[in-house]
């Protein structure tokens, strides 16, 4: 494995080795600080004042490089303005073509410029890291508050990009204006979302989007997905997207996302009385909408590995044991069979296809519009969590066709059939398999340019490199300080999982206590809105509808929290004390929530439910943000990657609460209320107590 400081050293530009931030030497320096210390030749306070000037000097050596390049490439610009104002007035097709040709070269050399900036800033946040664990100090803190917050601040310079805006701008604007944009007058400030057909802008807009790890709606929604990001792109790989892009195909897999979740919620206010019906206890409900999530356990895992040969045919065949499951599932009525009610949602559990819904957004939808994807997946699956519930309280009916029934417990399987039939027709005739089988040097997209070609061949080497550091690098740079000199093979790094097993060891333990906030969450949910027709009926006397509009009023949450957090909160706190805090306030939520003395009252039972389901609305958000951030890039891809082991944690919670609700029920209906919620509170006090233990981590 090849530790951060010897990548850094490989990857760097080379013409630009020596304004490069010298992390080699100043990780020689913290060792040295701390044997000085330990032998008492010097205190705390020289080691911190001498560092600080240490990092001052790299800071100030790569600001006054990138301001000299910011010039270079300002005077370039200018002569480029001059020359097409020089064609507008005598406009000439080949000119201008090569004046297109010739921003291109420049919105290159800005790529390369950016790239610069964010080794520099991976490698100034290491190094920060690394003192702070090394003398068990808060310096990261005090040493950003003081220098970022300055008037002469230069660390701004490297954290916010300062002034490459303008040069972004510039390029982004006269590539725009050199299109052919078939008469229109707009320019990108007219239409700040008019599309820009130009790979080298797309890669801009990329390299920037990374550099600053915005935190608007659309991308808090899309890390929300935790669809990962492996590596920063190029414009070779951009093509190679678009190649396999199908807006079809994307609608159709966000159709499953859908439908899936409205399958999984639909049954919730009936599958009480659907048990009942069968002469099972009313507390077996938590059987039978768990079964669903027993068998998305195993589907997850199958379905990811399917996805590395196809998208095709693992969607035919989601949709064809989905159609059966629910066939069943309304079957189970007429045949008096509670085994035939738990086998058909089994397999509509077996037929969880989200797996490749994450994967084909990853893998087959164009850069410049995956994270409207991703955010698309968030916004499909919270709406059928909506729709499931809304549509249970409307097939409040009851009559018979033949000897089957249609009522209010088998309307759910029999609707969701047909749905799933309709998908499947739609799926078989629309839906475009992407090709796998693209070979990137003979890309039909490559230029005849030869400026372009140069610099693409140029950057490919280091655009391709992954920036962020990995888990298992982090490990071994903070328990091996020599390790800048191993010399082993760096691909063995970088490959993918195997198992769930050697997936687990790549994760750190601040990773590890995210996807424990994870498994909370998912638990708390799951016991609020599987027992709710139970507890509401008992308490009450709620009929199917009143229960299916709380539902859908939950559910319709959603998306406003996620507006609300994404656009504003996110701006003003941390990502992680807006963690913290959704914790706590889940928490609350879940106390306010028991039965102990006074009547349960319906504003007690709504208020402290929606505390809850709203924060753990919240936290799911910020905490799949950060699991996508600093998860290791080896789970970015293969079968057993962090999307699955994310998928997996929140449903082996969701069994483990619909079985808590089942057994909860031997002991009666009036204790199934407290007995459901105390481990929800036991596991809501851990995950709070492990946060603050790595409270400092989580950045």
């Amino acid at each position: 494995m090849v530790a951060f400081g010897k990548r850094l050293k490989e990857r760097q530009i080379q013409e630009w080795q020596e304004y490069y931030i010298n992390y080699k030497l100043m990780k020689k320096k913290v060792k040295q600080y701390a044997h000085q210390i330990e032998v008492g030749a010097l205190d705390r306070r020289q080691v911190l004042k001498d560092f600080s000037r240490m990092l001052d000097n790299q800071i100030e050596k790569i600001v006054l490089f990138l301001l000299e390049q910011q010039g270079l490439l300002a005077s370039k610009l200018t002569k480029l303005r001059e020359q097409h104002d020089a064609l507008e007035e005598h406009p000439q097709i080949s000119k201008i073509t090569e004046l297109r040709e010739t921003y291109r070269g420049v919105g290159y050399d800005l790529l390369k410029l950016l790239y610069f900036v964010e080794m520099n800033a991976i490698g100034l946040r290491k190094i920060l890291k690394k003192f702070d664990k090394r003398f068990r100090y808060r310096f990261t803190d005090y040493y950003v508050k003081t220098r970022a917050n300055h008037p002469y601040s230069q660390l701004q310079q490297v954290f916010k990009h300062v002034g490459l805006g303008a040069v972004v701008g510039a390029v982004s604007r006269n590539l725009h204006e050199l299109q052919d944009r078939q008469g229109s007058y707009l320019s990108i400030y007219d239409s700040p979302s008019l599309p820009l057909q130009d790979p080298v802008v797309d890669s801009i807009k990329a390299a920037v989007d990374r550099l600053t790890h915005s935190t608007n709606f659309l991308n808090f929604m899309a890390q929300h997905a935790l669809i990962m990001q492996e590596e920063l792109p190029a414009p070779v790989e951009q093509h190679i997207d678009e190649e396999k892009y199908h807006f079809l195909s994307l609608l159709l897999n966000l159709a499953n996302t859908f439908l899936y979740m409205v399958n999984t919620y639909i049954i919730v206010p009936t599958a009480d009385n659907y048990s009942m019906s069968l002469g099972a206890a009313a507390t077996v409900c938590g059987i039978v909408i768990g079964a669903m999530a027993v068998a998305q356990v195993f589907s997850s895992v199958y379905f990811s590995a399917w996805s590395n040969r196809s998208y095709f045919r693992p969607l035919i065949f989601s949709s064809i044991v989905l159609f059966v499951g629910n066939t069943m599932y309304a079957l189970a009525y007429d045949l008096n069979s509670l085994i035939v009610l738990l086998l058909g949602r089994l397999f509509c559990g077996f037929g969880s296809a989200r797996a490749v819904n994450r994967r084909y957004i990853s893998d087959c939808v164009p850069l410049k519009i995956r994270m409207q994807a991703s955010a698309g997946f968030v916004s499909a699956s919270a709406l059928g969590m909506a729709c499931g519930p809304a549509l249970a309280g409307i097939l409040q009916t009851n009559f018979k066709i033949y000897k089957l029934t249609f009522n209010a417990v088998t309307l759910p399987g029999w609707v969701m059939a047909v749905a799933w039939l309709v998908y499947l027709v739609w799926l078989w005739f629309s839906f475009k398999e992407p090709s796998r089988d693209l070979d990137e040097n003979n890309s039909p997209h490559a230029s005849n340019c030869e400026t372009e070609k140069a610099e693409k061949n140029k950057l490919e080497k280091c655009l391709k490199q992954p920036l962020l550091i990995t888990s298992e690098e982090k490990k071994e740079d903070d328990e091996d300080p020599e390790a800048d000199g191993s010399e082993e093979d760096s691909e063995e790094s970088r490959r993918p999982a195997t198992s769930m097993v050697s997936a687990y060891r790549l994760l750190t333990p601040s990773v590890k206590v995210q996807l424990l906030i994870y498994f909370m969450l998912k638990y708390a949910m799951e016991i609020l809105l599987s027992e709710s027709s139970v507890v509401t009926t008992y308490y009450f006397s709620w009929s199917t509808s009143t229960v299916a509009i709380f539902l859908a009023c939950l559910g319709l949450t959603v998306l406003p929290v996620n507006i609300v957090v994404g656009s504003y909160i996110s701006n003003m706190f941390e990502d992680r004390q807006i963690l913290l805090a959704s914790e706590i306030l889940v928490c609350v939520g879940i106390l306010l929530s028991f039965h102990i003395i006074i009547p349960y009252s319906v504003p007690q039972y709504v208020f402290s439910g929606l505390i809850m389901f709203v924060s753990a609305e919240v936290l799911e958000g910020v905490n799949l943000s950060l699991l996508s951030r600093v998860m290791s890039s080896r789970l970015s891809r293969g079968t057993y990657n962090g999307g699955l082991l994310s998928t997996e944690a929140g449903t082996i919670a969701r069994v483990i609460a619909d079985a808590t609700i089942t057994i909860a029920g031997f002991f009666g209906q009036s204790q199934l209320l407290n007995i459901t919620l105390l481990p929800s509170l036991v596991i809501c006090v851990v995950s709070v107590i492990a946060t603050c233990c790595t409270y400092n981590s989580l950045f």
